[in-house]
């Protein structure tokens, strides 16, 4: 069956202005057209869908109530809009619906008008500019659709209610919707984001033309939306990633280890677990039982560790994986390029702690990995916010400890805080990127469970040779490896609007030097300085197409190059080389020319790549060989 829901996009307005132009269909109701005027409201933008029903109407105006109390509002518009969907129930269903939720918002204090419906309509609306004004709403009473399972815990996701505070590096706990935000833009619109739980894109974020631009990624229509085919040089930076995350986690002391990629649906361990994690599954069938893909390698790592023997001298224990693939079914409305896929790659280590001393040093510890982590991507402190998440309890027990993971940040944080504990963590915390949509989406995070090493029965022997249950620590220092290079591509459209030249860090970028020969009589020492500067582990190609050198040039901007050298006869006989150099910008277009003795320019990429991991580009070095993968 597919999603019941009512859709509503529920804005805290100044005022709302509008006025009937002309029927859209014979049944629109009858009204005068003039202009109306309301001000001081929360205005509802309703689309009913085929199959909704008075009750889900109910329920929406349910949610909305509470909503009301928190802001301190009475007074809602309910304004019939089609536009957010193309699934709409009929004309009649749908004014029923709406007639519904006016008559029971009525009966429970809250002053309603509602707009004509059928009608086209022109309005102007002015929305307040708190985190909570712009919230879009989905009502769920249906059921889920055949071959997915939803847990539990996100069922509960939906319901939970959250305070919503911004946390200083001083430790001063201010309400979100008190809090001044000057000079902390991207922290705004993360609250917003966050607070909405608006998900859905509406347009196409930048970073999706430009992984198809640049030949890295794309979708795959033979598969199931979410899942993406990876060409060569998006490949060769993604294995980059994976390479240098796996070195940091293995520097970090992680014990790298491999777990199948399907559980068990009714093993009892594991349906437990998967009822506590938000997230929707791909579930398939093999003989006569079913099975679920995993969404993470908790469930191999818990179940290796099950039948480890484990002492005290040991902890904390740290064990990962590199899960490439984790599967989660997102709803087809959230998939948004590289920012929320299906099927992901993700980096996941976990810690076996002794208490939660121990848990909170090794917390720290973590926190530092991640920061370095993203930092090898080109992703500083500035590119992405914090959000810390907890229970009102683990709060009053361990503020100075949630202070200093605030304080080591810089920056001020988002921070939820729950009344009860819904999840299987008492402790949450995630770097979120803000990209050129204004959406956030999650990149490192780490969190302190204190369920599963009971539930899988994790033990160590302590001192006294007694065995003992740990806490488990849940860590991915960069996040799902797509979302990484979705934050990178979207960082770098940031800095193309500001007139700067777009590009990847030189470690990753797939060509690092472009040789171009000024005519095809130095097309020999074109190749010939090609492989002497490949020789020296660098990715290096060389242009031999019968085109002009600026159309050469061009093309090697347009692919982001950090350096493009070009040979002529001059070059040739001093053996000093024009380079032009990506990174000075604005003034000249592709960078800035320099001259530099071959020795010189290898001298410099191996001290801007130094410590970063190396692989060749599996494509032919000479430019008329390759073929075109998009476009």
């Amino acid at each position: 069956m597919r999603f019941i829901q009512v859709k509503i996009l529920q804005l805290h307005s100044n005022f709302i202005e509008y006025r009937p132009v002309e029927k859209e269909i014979a049944s629109a109701e009858e009204c005068e057209e003039r202009l109306y005027r309301l001000e001081e409201l929360v205005v509802l933008f309703t689309c009913v869908e085929k199959g909704d029903t008075p009750e889900t109407g109910r329920k929406a105006i349910e949610g909305i109530k509470e909503f009301l109390d928190k802001i301190k509002a009475r007074r809602i518009l309910l304004y019939p809009y089609a536009h957010l969907s193309n699934s709409l129930a009929s004309p009649s269903d749908a004014l029923n619906v709406l007639k519904e939720m006016e008559s029971y918002a009525n009966s429970l204090g809250i002053e309603t008008y509602r707009a004509p419906f059928g009608w086209c309509k022109e309005f102007t609306i002015s929305i307040k500019g708190h985190p909570l004004a712009e919230q879009f709403r989905s009502i769920l009473p249906g059921e889920e659709k055949k071959g997915e399972l939803v847990s539990k815990a996100l069922k509960a996701e939906e319901k939970i209610k959250s305070y919503w505070y911004i946390i200083e590096p001083d430790g001063k706990l201010i309400p979100v919707e008190d809090y001044d935000f000057s000079g902390h833009e991207k922290l705004r619109k993360f609250a917003n984001y966050e607070i909405s739980k608006m998900r859905a894109a509406q347009q196409t974020p930048p970073h999706v033309n430009l992984m198809r631009r640049l030949e890295l990624v794309d979708y795959e229509p033979a598969s199931d939306p979410g899942n993406f085919r990876w060409y060569p040089k998006g490949r060769l930076i993604k294995s980059l990633m994976e390479q240098f995350v796996t070195e940091k986690i293995i520097a970090y002391g992680g014990m790298e280890v491999e777990t199948p990629i399907m559980y068990d649906l009714e093993h009892p361990a594991l349906a437990n677990y998967l009822h506590r994690f938000p997230a929707r599954q791909y579930i398939l069938k093999s003989d006569d039982k079913e099975f679920f893909l995993r969404f993470s390698a908790c469930f191999g790592q818990f179940l290796m560790l099950h039948d480890a023997q484990i002492s005290y001298r040991q902890l904390p224990l740290k064990i990962y994986e590199l899960t490439r693939y984790s599967f989660r079914r997102e709803k087809s409305g959230e998939l948004s390029g590289l920012r929320r896929l299906r099927g992901f790659t993700m980096p996941d280590v976990h810690a076996i702690c002794a208490d939660m001393d121990q848990a909170k040093e090794e917390f720290l510890k973590r926190f530092q990995l991640s920061i370095e982590t993203l930092e090898g991507f080109g992703l500083s402190r500035e590119d992405y916010e914090l959000a810390v998440r907890f229970t009102r309890d683990f709060y009053q027990k361990n503020r100075d400890f949630i202070v200093s993971l605030v304080s080591r940040f810089g920056k001020p944080a988002l921070v939820e805080m729950w009344d009860e504990r819904f999840f299987y963590f008492v402790l949450k915390w995630e770097f979120n990127f803000i990209d050129n949509l204004d959406k956030a989406s999650a990149l490192s995070t780490d969190q302190i469970d204190i369920e599963n090493a009971k539930r899988y029965g994790i033990s160590y022997i302590d001192e006294k040779g007694e065995s003992k249950t740990p806490l488990i620590l849940h860590c991915s220092p960069s996040g799902a490896i797509e979302r990484d290079l979705y934050a990178m591509l979207e960082k770098a459209y940031m800095e193309q609007k500001k007139g700067r030249a777009p590009m990847l860090p030189l470690w990753l970028s797939p060509i690092q030097v472009r040789i171009i020969p000024v005519t095809d009589q130095f097309f020999a020492e074109a190749e010939k300085i090609a492989k002497r500067i490949s020789s020296h582990n660098i990715r290096v190609d060389w242009d031999d197409r019968s085109l002009t050198m600026q159309r050469k040039i061009r093309e090697a901007e347009m692919e982001w190059i950090p350096y493009t050298v070009v040979i002529g006869q001059r070059e040739i006989e001093s053996e000093v080389l024009s380079v032009r150099d990506r990174r000075v910008s604005g003034a000249k277009r592709g960078g800035e020319i320099r001259k530099m003795r071959l020795e010189e320019l290898v001298a410099e990429i191996k001290e801007r790549t130094k410590g970063k991991p190396f692989k060749h580009l599996s494509l032919p070095m000479r430019l008329s060989r390759r073929p075109r993968f998009y476009g």
